[in-house]
């Protein structure tokens, strides 16, 4: 047997010998340490006041320990401690592979099968993530840097293999390890489900964010809850989108560390009350427990390593009664786990319901009370003896991304007031200096209200602090538009409060009582009784007379309510509250910037200026081109002459001169068709569906939802259908370009309306799929279940990509930004990021149709007003529809909205009849560009210079710059 590269006594040799890898462990390695042993020993310094040497264990303490001793990196006697001067070979990655098959098994011994592989690969890069990771946490210790905290309900992560081993730079080594080992990387990589742990852009944004922070070396973690389930996994039936359960934990998740000493109790229900030392106490109710899931997010050519930190929910051992359960009363003697335990089940439940309000504003709570403590508890511990609260904002930055995390704000008061003793005057003004807030929508349904009697059951000393800071305000826009006009003032208190259809507190109601006009009179001596005149006290009339007096000498006193509405709900309005507790409030593109200023809290803007910022949303061009699109970044780094532009983006803006180079074009469409090989498989792998890569790759992939307008692509599709229909086959061949389109995208569960447009489109792939007259020149496909891993293989192979929500309503997008990297031509309306990327790919390179933003409110209104003309082609093509020609599903609801004048579900709110004809029209100038592929390559290729500006690692920047006030912290070399 080979010899072990561990002492005997730390393993049992017969384990060793039962396996067949133990015959040759070593072998592959021979003459080194094992690469799993040297991450887990270090040598003791030669100074170590001992004076022995000897190897011991790397640990760091507890994060949320109260003592906290730093230690300096640990390193091994002989081998650096950095893995950027330690490469480790293919043999010795194969050696630790081989050891976590081993001695980290989640399979039966025996085979050595894929998914065995994946984990055990896995489980060999975590070990240099840990390493990085435990000396990045151990340095901020040691410098008590200012650290940033990213809060967000999502964070859509995508396999985190690839993307590791390229961050460490070591896919050759492990690609050869593999090799030897009898599997490719890619087939071993494919086994990684992807967390499912966000959604759509929100989350994508808040996981690229990660990347960037760790390869800048900026000090950050993020916060977030590991859903079990999920959001869903979508299956596409002949009835459309069906739903169920994601499986993503059911193996288990190599990629997470439980901390089971990291916990904190959560609070809900239960009673305010004062205690004995007049402190605010919050008594009673539901108690559960957050546990800490840690999850490393390596920076690239780096050692920084940071923190994903997700939490999971229970409850104590002692909830679970006993008694009732061994009485057979099962259900009440699980009831506690099971309330604690579904509040980490799914991400997003259905609202519709009172139980589902209620369930997500305990995940909303949970995330955010969990990790106020999680971050006080570590401010505390590295502010050592004496904790100066005034200096918390120094520290800690805490970034909320979207509303979903606002209750931080109240949670962030309550344990500074509560718990630590400070004044409401002193919690405020940390709070406000602490905490920022990005706005990500529009849209009035996404700018989250919750039900204030639901929110005073559930959080009732919450409640009492968000209504004080309503008085604060409510005082403020008195003092700011004064009592002169109430109409005015009533108006901006409706629109501004928190509180929605709230009554005004009484501190403001003094301030709005107003005099009425009192009878002329010529003077008060005139109706004086003078002394002597008077009649002794006690006599007759006196209470009369006095009262006369008072009557002429006081005017009347008017008060003025503003009663609210008993027939409409009172809410909480969460935006309203970002704004004024936190001191940045940014958009994410530069038209939602304008439109949030201008629109959504212009009041707040004209009070506040100072506090409104954009900051462009961007993506990480190491995923979003380097990793999931070798070949085209091997030519870009050929040409520019540098890989360099992997972090510094704008070096991709020199492929411009390039543009026109003949062999770089032919090596650019050559790059494109290999893609399209990997999506046609793909299609063929999910769908059946047989696409051929010479056609037009057009793809549309996002979140389904009406602004979005997937219905007035469909709509474009099918009309285009019909032209072909009516063309002989001699006019389809001469005149037709090919195309294959492509959408992928979830419809929320209870989203009726999005859910019948996947039908639609599922409906219309059926038919023209299957027209032998078509053949390639269309096919419409669906790709289910679309994630960020789907999204890695569509966006390399894309030619044409779809943004087209109404103007205005996209806040920006991000797969827009990603499409561009990947040299795909975009056709859009001018929102979100569409309008800087036109800018920056230059006007001709962008297909550009549609209403203008200023445009909508009117052309919204000239609906109302029964004034608009619908096109004749947009007529025919819902005709067409209504004829039954895809199927027998009837679509008048989904037509019938896009009808009437007014009304819930009607009107085309989205505009989508107003802007077909100018869409396909557009569409028909993206055919003639096709039909000239050298044209339309280097459109390709100035569409990836000109994304240089889209990388996260600017947006990084900015925020570290204008809002954190944070500085990069770089570890040392070893």
């Amino acid at each position: 047997m080979a010899t072990s590269p561990f002492p005997a006594t730390s393993r049992n040799p017969r384990s060793i010998a039962s396996s067949s890898f133990a015959s040759d462990l070593g072998s592959l390695g021979s003459g080194s340490l094992h690469l799993a042993a040297r991450l887990l020993l270090v040598r003791r310094p030669s100074s170590h006041p001992s004076g022995r040497g000897g190897v011991r264990s790397l640990s760091v303490k507890n994060v949320a320990g109260k003592q906290r001793e730093y230690k300096e990196p640990a390193t091994y006697e002989g081998a650096e401690n950095s893995l950027g001067s330690f490469a480790p070979d293919s043999d010795s990655v194969a050696s630790s592979i081989k050891y976590h098959a081993e001695f980290t098994p989640s399979f039966s011994p025996e085979p050595f099968s894929l998914p065995k592989a994946y984990f055990a690969t896995a489980e060999s890069v975590r070990d240099f993530l840990i390493k990085n990771w435990n000396a990045t946490y151990a340095y901020y210790e040691k410098l008590n840097a200012k650290q940033a905290y990213y809060l967000s309900m999502e964070f859509l992560q995508g396999r985190a293999l690839l993307n590791a081993i390229g961050n460490l730079e070591l896919s050759g080594p492990y690609a050869e390890a593999l090799k030897k080992l009898g599997h490719s990387l890619e087939d071993v990589a494919s086994q990684e489900p992807d967390a499912a742990l966000g959604n759509g852009g929100l989350g994508r944004l808040a996981s690229c964010f990660l990347d960037s922070l760790a390869t800048l070396n900026y000090p950050a973690w993020g916060y977030g809850l590991r859903y079990r389930y999920g959001l869903f996994k979508q299956i596409i039936t002949k009835d459309g989108q069906e739903e169920v359960a994601e499986n993503w934990l059911e193996m288990g998740n190599p990629w997470e560390i439980v901390r089971n000493d990291v916990s904190y109790p959560v609070k809900f229900y239960g009673k305010v009350t004062k205690g004995s030392d007049g402190k605010t106490q919050w008594v009673g109710g539901q108690d559960i427990v957050a546990t800490a899931y840690d999850v490393p997010i390596p920076g690239y050519k780096t050692r920084t390593t940071i923190n994903l930190r997700l939490w999971s929910t229970k409850v104590p051992s002692e909830e679970f009664d006993l008694a009732s359960f061994n009485a057979g009363d099962h259900p009440k003697a699980t009831e506690a786990l099971k309330e604690a335990e579904k509040i980490c089940y799914v991400l997003y439940p259905g609202d519709e319901s009172l139980e589902g309000k209620t369930l997500r504003l305990k995940q909303q709570y949970t995330l955010c009370s969990a990790s106020l403590q999680d971050i006080i508890a570590r401010y505390e511990s590295r502010s050592g003896n004496v904790v100066k609260w005034e200096d918390f904002p120094e520290k800690v930055a805490v970034q909320m991304n979207d509303t979903h995390p606002t209750l931080c704000i109240p949670e962030l008061m309550r344990i500074l007031m509560d718990v630590k003793g400070l004044s409401w005057e002193e919690a405020w003004s940390i709070t406000q200096r602490t905490v920022a807030y990005t706005n990500h929508t529009v849209l009035p349904e996404a700018l989250e209200k919750w039900s204030l009697d639901l929110m005073q059951k559930l959080l009732p000393r919450h409640v009492q602090i968000i209504k004080q800071i309503d008085e604060e305000l409510v005082h403020i826009i008195i003092n700011e538009f004064g009592t002169e006009d109430l109409e005015l003032l009533e108006e901006k208190l409706k629109q501004m409060r928190i509180l929605d259809n709230f009554e005004l507190p009484p501190s403001a109601l003094e301030l709005l009582v107003t005099e009425e006009e009192s009878p002329a009179v010529e003077s008060v001596e005139e109706v004086a009784v003078s002394e002597e005149e008077a009649e002794p006290a006690g006599e007759a009339g006196d209470e009369d007379k006095a009262e006369e007096a008072a009557a002429v000498t006081e005017p009347k006193k008017k008060v003025v309510t503003f009663a609210p509405d008993p027939n409409q709900p009172r809410l909480v309005r969460m935006a309203n509250l970002s704004v004024v507790s936190g001191h940045a409030v940014n958009g994410v593109a530069a038209i939602h910037t304008e439109i949030v200023k201008d629109e959504v809290f212009n009041d707040f803007y004209k009070l506040w200026p100072e506090k409104f910022q954009n900051k462009t949303n961007g993506v990480t061009p190491r995923r979003w081109l380097q990793f999931c699109n070798p070949d085209l970044s091997q030519i870009i780094t050929k040409w520019i002459g540098t890989d360099d532009w992997v972090i510094n983006t704008e070096k991709l803006a020199q492929l411009q001169k390039f543009a026109d180079n003949e062999d770089l074009q032919a090596e650019w469409r050559e790059a494109k068709r290999r893609s399209k090989a990997k999506v046609a498989a793909l299609i063929k792998e999910k769908t059946g569906y047989i696409v051929s890569p010479d056609a037009m790759f057009d793809v549309q992939i996002k979140r389904i939802h009406e602004y979005k307008r997937q219905l007035l692509n469909i709509l474009g599709i099918v009309y285009r259908y019909k032209k072909m229909k009516e063309m002989s086959p001699a006019e389809r061949k001469e005149r037709v370009v090919p195309r294959v389109c492509i959408f992928g995208g979830k419809a929320f569960a209870t989203y009726v309306q999005a859910k019948r447009i996947v039908k639609f489109i599922t409906d219309v792939g059926a038919t023209v799929n299957h027209d032998p007259e078509i053949g390639d020149l269309l096919k419409v496909v669906f790709v289910p279940d679309y994630n960020v891993s789907v999204a890695e293989v569509l966006i390399p192979g894309s030619e044409l990509s779809q943004h087209i929500s109404t103007a205005g309503m996209e806040a920006s997008g991000t797969s827009n930004m990603k499409f561009a990297m990947n040299g795909c031509v975009l056709i859009g309306t001018l929102d979100g990021a569409n309008v800087e990327i036109r800018e920056e790919v230059g006007e001709e390179n962008f297909f550009l149709f549609g209403a203008r933003a200023h445009e909508i409110a009117g052309l919204r209104k000239e609906r109302a007003e029964g004034k608009f003309v619908a096109d004749p082609r947009f007529e025919e093509v819902k005709a067409f529809v209504r004829s039954g020609v895809f199927g027998h599903y009837n679509y008048d609801d989904l037509m019938g909205s896009l009808e009437g004048n007014e009304g819930y579900g009607q009107a085309d709110y989205f505009l989508v009849g107003k802007d077909f004809p100018d869409y396909i029209e557009c569409q028909d100038k993206v055919d003639e560009a096709y039909k000239n592929q050298k044209k339309w390559t280097k459109m390709s290729i100035l569409n990836t210079a000109g994304s240089h500006k889209f990388s996260s690692d600017r947006t990084i920047h900015e925020y570290a710059k204008d809002i954190w006030e944070l500085q990069p912290v770089t570890l040392p070399e070893p």
